[in-house]
């Protein structure tokens, strides 16, 4: 058993430990805890009555539950595991506290008793795809890869079978990164743009969240930034800082030139290896390119790259009926992973559109719109945004491209595959995040599969 981890989570004996939010990612956190001996509470406000039955298995265990109203009311302990859901800033973590209870997650633990290297991704768009890159390129030179984070899999309780010679790849959204205080030894922005602005209290506390991924790091560590987003072109990490580029390389690392990317002037893969579609993912490449400097061969990444078919629910080609093509690509939850999936065809889509409003600007969709779709199947509480963004558009005129209001999700994605004709491509790509019809962008994309697999 790791040293770290065993001496970590003994300190932890008789303590009274306050564990916020019981879905996937928690449940394993406390059993681990119980097996140390911990007096822990879990809370979560989902009512008794609907939890999961493995929430209650976590009770016969010897977890004292506070579930449904209420839950966050009186609570006293010694640590808090914040959920990533939840704000720093919440009153409940507040009084917290206030009351001497130190705050962390599941992921500031895992950094701290971790024996092996990590590589850690963040941004606006492209996280998951450029993290499951690393991880394939990675494990294609025969390395033991742990993938995990806001990508799904709760790495702490893995811990005991991690090795010092391994590498632990993982996500992380701003919501995880807000009050981390350890950064990894490879920190990758992507790139930024307003996100999640239903939760951040303005831009710049989103911007901030995504910068803790370096600031915690040290002068032999690593940050990796994207050169042609304004955002994050000017930052610098503690220790060295590179930077890729799609447009040209001048002061960057890795750079597009031609249809070939570039690392430090050595070519090192043609875009038409690229299985996956799209310049975005081009982008992504590059990142993972820069990211496994000196921990794979070239040839390893081109080959990856002649194979690897991306990540469900990110421009996923789900069927082919009567010559109609249906992507899902229900992870673009903002209008700049919209964009990059209609930039991803070079015919004219039909666009299914719309979902939860997370306050963020639509402004810069409307003019792809009206450049890369010809219909438009507009659904969920966005609709209307996303129809203004398109008529205030000077390339719109009326019926180009067509706007078509749908009661729902559904009654949009039937409609859609009525009226597509052969050679048409149906986009799922909504620019707005599930909650409002989903409980998440994974549960969207499902239904929408299995609506087109039903056709």
């Amino acid at each position: 058993m790791q040293t770290a981890f065993h001496d970590y989570f003994t300190s932890l004996k008789d303590k009274n430990i306050i564990v916020l939010g019981l879905g996937v990612s928690n449940q394993p956190l406390v059993r681990l805890l119980l097996q140390y001996g911990c007096q822990v509470t879990g809370c979560d406000r989902t009512p008794r009555e609907k939890v999961d039955a493995t929430v209650l298995e976590l009770e016969a265990m010897g977890c004292q539950l506070r579930l449904g109203d209420g839950y966050l009311e009186d609570l006293r302990g010694d640590l808090v595991f914040r959920t990533p859901g939840m704000h720093p800033g919440n009153p409940a973590l507040e009084a917290l506290r206030q009351g001497g209870a130190e705050v962390t997650s599941e992921m500031e633990v895992f950094f701290e008793v971790c024996p092996c290297p990590i590589l850690a991704v963040t941004g606006s768009d492209g996280k998951t795809t450029t993290t499951t890159l690393i991880s394939e390129i990675l494990k294609a030179s025969g390395k033991k890869v742990w993938l995990g984070g806001n990508i799904g899999t709760p790495l702490l309780p893995l811990c005991p079978q991690i090795q010092k010679e391994d590498y632990a790849v993982v996500e992380l959204s701003s919501f995880q990164l807000m009050d981390m205080r350890r950064s990894p030894q490879v920190a990758v922005i992507t790139n930024l743009a307003p996100n999640h602005l239903d939760v951040h209290k303005d831009m710049e506390e989103y911007i901030q969240a995504k910068t803790n991924i370096f600031h915690f790091q040290g002068p032999e560590d690593v940050l990796i930034v994207n050169a042609d987003n304004a955002i994050t072109a000017p930052m610098t990490g503690p220790g060295q800082t590179k930077r890729f580029s799609y447009t040209g390389k001048d002061k960057t690392s890795v750079w597009l030139e031609g249809d070939r990317i570039y690392r430090n002037g050595t070519p090192v893969l043609d875009k038409k290896s690229i299985l996956l579609p799209g310049e975005h993912n081009v982008e992504n490449y590059m990142t993972a390119i820069a990211a496994v400097e000196g921990l794979a061969p070239d040839e390893v990444i081109r080959k990856v790259a002649e194979s690897f078919g991306g990540v469900e629910h990110r421009i996923e080609l789900v069927r082919i009926k009567d010559g109609v093509r249906f992507y899902n690509d229900s992870i673009a939850s903002s209008p700049t992973r919209t964009i990059a999936g209609l930039r991803s065809f070079p015919e004219k889509v039909l666009l299914i559109a719309g979902g939860y409003d997370k306050h963020i600007p639509y402004d810069v969709l409307g003019p792809e719109i009206c450049r890369h779709a010809k219909r438009v199947y507009l659904n969920g509480a966005t609709a209307g945004q996303i129809r203004q963004a398109v008529e205030q558009c000077p390339e719109y005129s009326p019926g180009n491209p067509e706007l078509v209001d749908c009661a729902d999700f559904t009654d949009a994605v039937l409609r859609s595959a009525k009226e597509a004709a052969d050679g048409d491509v149906v986009l799922m790509s909504p620019a707005s995040a599930a909650f409002d019809q989903f409980k998440n962008f994974m549960e969207r994309g499902t239904y929408f599969k299995k609506l087109i697999k039903e056709l």
